[in-house]
């Protein structure tokens, strides 16, 4: 494929001719703790033994893995035509799959560092409901993947789309920018965000999974130990040592957030939202580059977070759930979620307006919850804090019992949360709002829902109140779901026959 994609001359391409190393090193990436340990058995083995062949099985394993990297690229084959693509693939077991544009929900373009150093980028063409990608092409010329992106935007929705030899794939001129974040906003995601402790506690838990727990452990008591008679040597008094313990624990989470900060400038920097006719695209990333690209039909949800970080920055996050592939149990960090990783309250409500413009948005006819939500919030702290600090206080002494100021300071957090808690409801427009210390709003066109479900536990039975869960696609592991919780019985048997027979009458559009 030279230059442009020309859709009246279906001949077979194939990926760049760099493909095949792609291959091998996301094998290699796969494989590398099979490698590592017929490396290192291996040489017991043959140090004990003399056995030759231990010591060649990684390399063996590696020539194979080499083979089958340049098999693929020579087996490999696509046919761009007129309504949709056709993938040609396999030696002994071939297989043809069949792509048309107007299936292809995502397309995403990433390039890694080595990506950028080879001047290839990686393709991936998701559809909605799969468990994989329809086509995920590793890896063809730049020029080659922006030319072939531009050109499932425009023929998804029946737009010719021509680009000139040696094109550089750039935004189409038809394309607006939305939103785009400068570095200095892209910092204050970081400070806003908990990447960083993420990041420190998955690694905490990385180790405590491989290294050995006798190892773990005496690393922290010599680390203990150190630090003890470090502190002795200084001769510290009570108060002093009470403002260094203060002073490590800010150091710490400055350190923290510092990491936070590289990580948002590493995922979001050049941020920058933009839409053609019928489709969102966002590109971002300072060393891996990411270009990926959505049709506006297929956002399902929406959700507005707004912390505590947020509101002392003044902004806001705004994200989306769309109908694309993921795969089961886990999240896909390339598909696109983040439509505003960070703006202002106003930037947010502007974007809403303009990609819904028959949606009202913000709201001001939120219906509040039941008064019985107050105590019921409370609940679960009820059940953990006394019992804990009544335990507490058997086995330390009375001074334990100030463990209950936490449960004043819980019963203030549930009231202030069932005051914000509420939820709207028009002929377009489902939405819930939720949270306190950290607020969420949530919500979803009436035509993108998938399943109702009615439910009253004995509290509800009790209360005389109702949850009404409402489903839609691509909703997996968002914070704030999509329910009306603590509604009155009889407002929440109505809202439900009112969208049951709305949804029996209107077409899902997903």
């Amino acid at each position: 494929m030279d230059g442009a994609v020309q859709t009246d001359a279906p001949d077979e391409r194939r990926l760049h001719p760099w493909s095949w190393l792609f291959v091998l090193l996301q094998q290699l990436k796969q494989l590398i703790f099979p490698l590592v340990a017929l490396v290192v058995f291996g040489a017991r083995k043959s140090s004990g033994d003399g056995d030759l062949w231990a010591s060649l099985a990684p390399i063996i394993g590696i020539a194979v893995l080499v083979v089958l990297a340049i098999l693929q690229y020579f087996t490999y084959r696509y046919t761009i035509g007129r309504d949709g693509l056709t993938v040609r693939e396999g030696l002994l077991h071939r297989s043809r799959r069949e792509i048309p544009f107007s299936r292809i929900h995502n397309v995403v373009v990433h390039q890694s560092l080595l990506h950028r150093m080879f001047g290839v980028a990686e393709v991936r063409l998701e559809s909605a409901g799969g468990q994989k990608p329809e086509a995920q092409m590793r890896v063809l010329g730049l020029n080659d993947a922006l030319a072939l992106e531009n050109l499932v935007r425009h023929q998804a929705h029946g737009t010719a789309a021509h680009e000139a030899p040696g094109a550089t794939g750039a935004a189409h001129p038809a394309d607006t920018t939305l939103l785009s974040l400068s570095t200095r906003e892209v910092i204050k995601l970081g400070l806003i965000s908990n990447r960083g402790m993420i990041v420190v506690a998955a690694g905490f838990g990385a180790a405590w999974q491989i290294l050995p727990e006798k190892m773990i452990e005496q690393f922290f008591r010599q680390g203990a130990k150190q630090a003890y008679g470090y502190a002795e040597q200084l001769h510290l008094g009570w108060l002093a040592g009470a403002a260094s313990v203060v002073a490590l624990v800010i150091l710490t989470l400055g350190l923290v957030r510092a990491l936070s900060v590289v990580l948002a400038l590493l995922q979001f920097h050049g941020f920058r939202l933009t839409e053609d006719a019928r489709r969102l695209m966002v590109e971002r990333g300072l060393l891996a580059r990411l270009r990926t690209s959505v049709a506006r039909r297929r956002i399902q949800a929406w959700t507005i977070h707004e912390g505590v970080l947020h509101r002392v920055f003044r902004r806001r996050s705004l994200r989306i759930d769309t109908a694309v592939a993921e795969k089961a149990g886990q999240q896909d960090t390339r598909a696109l979620k983040d439509v505003a990783p960070v703006a202002s309250p106003d930037a947010c409500d502007s974007l809403i307006q303009h990609l819904l413009p028959h949606v009202q948005w913000p709201r001001e006819d939120w219906q509040p919850v039941q008064d019985s939500a107050r105590w019921r919030l409370l609940l679960p702290s009820l059940a953990l804090v006394v019992p804990v600090t009544a335990l507490a206080a058997w086995h330390v002494g009375h001074w334990a019992w100030l463990g209950l100021v936490w449960f004043a300071f819980a019963a203030y957090a549930a009231h202030r949360q069932a005051q914000r808690m509420g939820w709207a409801l028009d002929n377009h427009v489902v939405a819930v709002r939720s949270g306190w210390w950290s607020r969420y709003w949530r919500f979803a066109e009436i035509d993108k829902l998938q399943a109702l479900r009615l439910s009253r536990s004995p509290l509800d039975h009790a209360c005389g109140t109702a949850t009404l869960w409402l489903d839609t696609a691509g909703a997996n592991g968002v914070a704030a779901p999509l329910c009306l919780r603590f509604v009155r019985d009889a407002d929440a048997v109505t809202v439900y026959d009112r969208l049951r027979n709305t949804l029996a009458t209107r077409r899902l559009r997903w």
